[in-house]
């Protein structure tokens, strides 16, 4: 039997059963028993009393007495916004009875009548987000197998909460700086950063790492003419991802395609065998376009990159229908289209924005239009990197932004970077915190004395404007009603202020790339 014809015969298995489980509840289950379910006591629906009943202006007089009823209500009258986008019919209804029991169903169909339209009832009664319970539906019954695609399921280090982490530049191409130290090293690119950096990076549970260079072999590789700065390196490095504990890389990035349609290519072909999942960049713009999303804890999280860069001479291809590229943002609409599609099908959505001018220290004026933008279109945090320099942070509304990562690992210039992590709390909190980091000497470490670490601080409140962070890197808005003002120990000026301290160590002996000028 074909693969197709199995998924047919399970689905059928699946209705039938689905059917009989409907007939079981209507004969031998009409009457819910008197029983206190979760904070509301249902009396009177087995007494012959039908007193749960509300009256709503969009509902009409609803009387729930037994299963029938409260499916009747849940797939008549429970709004869109509780749905969420998924379609609740009676097949997901008995599935989830069948998962859940019959006090989750009839706990949900109160909350109907009760006017809700929060879709995190479904979260509060199973533990699992209705784009979860969703997902697992289509798992378990072969229906919309097309909703798996492109989900990873995760383990969490802690029930609580979901980390995922982000670093800034990092390059392997031959005859760069970095490659070259690494080879010296006696133990590679582990000798390259602090174990605490590194066990950080291996801790979170999703790592992001931007790829800022292509995968390609020196045969046939040929780099697009009259490009200041190309990026090739050997396919075999991309084994070094293991060491970060890299679970996704974003491709949308200028140097991708360095070695044209041939590399961007290899790069795809050589991640693929890897098992690391990219974004922002495909064999085509549906390729580019994906989303990645992420389920852990009951909560499922959206994923999505892509470039701005470059803003004048096209280096750097767009995907197309037919042909290889990265997703271009510098007009929008499309990459704004993907990140409301990824906002209406998951709980949280991460942007990750390649933008800015390399160099420059603040966030221009089309970074912060474009994350106002991005806000709006549904995202719940944004990562950019490109100026190789960490830039500051900042809020649109309620929602976080880290403008530029900067080098991570990747010049010759003594720069401050960190290990940025995203933190959703149980409660669906999401936090933006930084780990003060310091690149130099073609090392990168963990900032660890104190002195050290309140100068990274003071450095990035600096450079960010109307934030405050906390002992533990986490930014605050200043404006925010839960400003937790007694924890914060750096605040911004509500404008930025002159840079001190180590923005630029060598201040103009850096070029816009973090290299020190005298070792050009």
């Amino acid at each position: 039997m074909s693969g197709k014809c199995r998924k047919i015969m399970y689905a059928l298995v699946v209705t039938v059963f689905a059917a009989f489980l409907w007939m079981i509840c209507c004969e031998n289950d009409r009457k819910v028993s008197d029983k206190a379910i979760g904070e509301t006591t249902v009396q009177s629906m087995r007494s012959g009393e039908k007193t749960v009943s509300l009256e709503q202006s969009d509902i009409p007089k609803i009387e729930i007495e037994d299963l029938t009823d409260a499916f009747t209500v849940i797939l008549q009258y429970a709004p869109k916004d509780m749905l969420a986008g998924c379609t609740v019919d009676e097949s997901f209804l008995m599935w989830f009875y069948a998962q859940y029991g019959r006090d989750a169903v009839i706990h949900i169909a109160f909350d109907v009548l009760d006017g809700g339209n929060d879709p995190d009832v479904w979260y509060k009664e199973t533990g699992n987000s209705i784009h979860v319970l969703w997902l697992l539906y289509c798992r378990d019954s072969g229906f919309g197998q097309h909703e798996l695609e492109n989900v990873y399921w995760m383990q969490t280090a802690a029930a609580s909460e979901m980390v995922f982490g982000f670093a800034g530049d990092i390059n392997f191409a031959e005859n760069w700086y970095t490659t070259e130290y690494m080879k010296e090293q006696p133990d590679g690119l582990r000798d390259c950063f602090s174990e605490d950096l590194l066990a950080q990076m291996q801790g979170v549970d999703v790592m992001i790492m931007n790829n800022e260079f292509t995968y390609a072999n020196k045969k046939g590789a040929t780099s697009v003419y009259g490009k200041a700065y190309t990026f090739r390196a050997d396919p075999q490095k991309a084994e070094l991802l293991e060491i970060f504990g890299t679970d996704t890389v974003t491709l949308a990035n200028n140097h991708v395609y360095d070695y044209g349609k041939r590399g961007l290519l290899s790069t795809l072909d050589v991640l693929d065998q890897e098992g690391i999942p990219y974004s922002g960049a495909g064999r085509n713009l549906k390729d580019a376009s994906k989303i990645i999303y992420y389920v852990m804890n009951g909560r499922k999280v959206a994923f999505v990159s892509a470039t701005q860069i470059e803003r004048s001479k096209q280096y750097t291809k767009a995907a197309t229908e037919t042909e290889p590229g990265v997703l271009k943002a510098l007009h929008p609409e499309k990459f704004l289209k993907i990140v409301e599609e990824a906002a209406q099908n998951s709980d949280y959505v991460i942007a990750e924005v390649h933008w800015g001018t390399e160099g420059m220290l603040y966030p221009d004026q089309s970074q912060r239009h474009l994350a106002e933008q991005i806000a709006q279109a549904g995202a719940d945090v944004i990562i950019g990197g490109h100026p190789h320099r960490l830039q500051g942070a900042a809020f649109v509304g309620n929602v976080p932004i880290a403008y530029s990562l900067g080098n991570f690992w990747f010049s010759t210039g003594t720069l401050y970077t960190t290990l940025s992590k995203v933190t959703i709390t149980e409660d669906g909190t999401v936090k933006l915190s930084f780990v003060p980091c310091i690149q130099q000497n073609l090392t990168t470490r963990i900032l660890t004395e104190p002195e050290e670490r309140s100068d990274f601080y003071e450095y990035l409140v600096s450079i960010s404007a109307d934030i405050g962070i906390d002992v533990d890197g986490v930014v605050y808005h200043k404006n925010a009603d839960d400003y937790p003002a007694g924890e914060i120990l750096y605040d911004s000026d509500t404008s930025q202020t002159d840079i001190i301290g180590m923005a630029d160590n060598e201040g103009d002996a850096i070029d816009i790339v973090g290299n020190l000028r005298e070792d050009r």
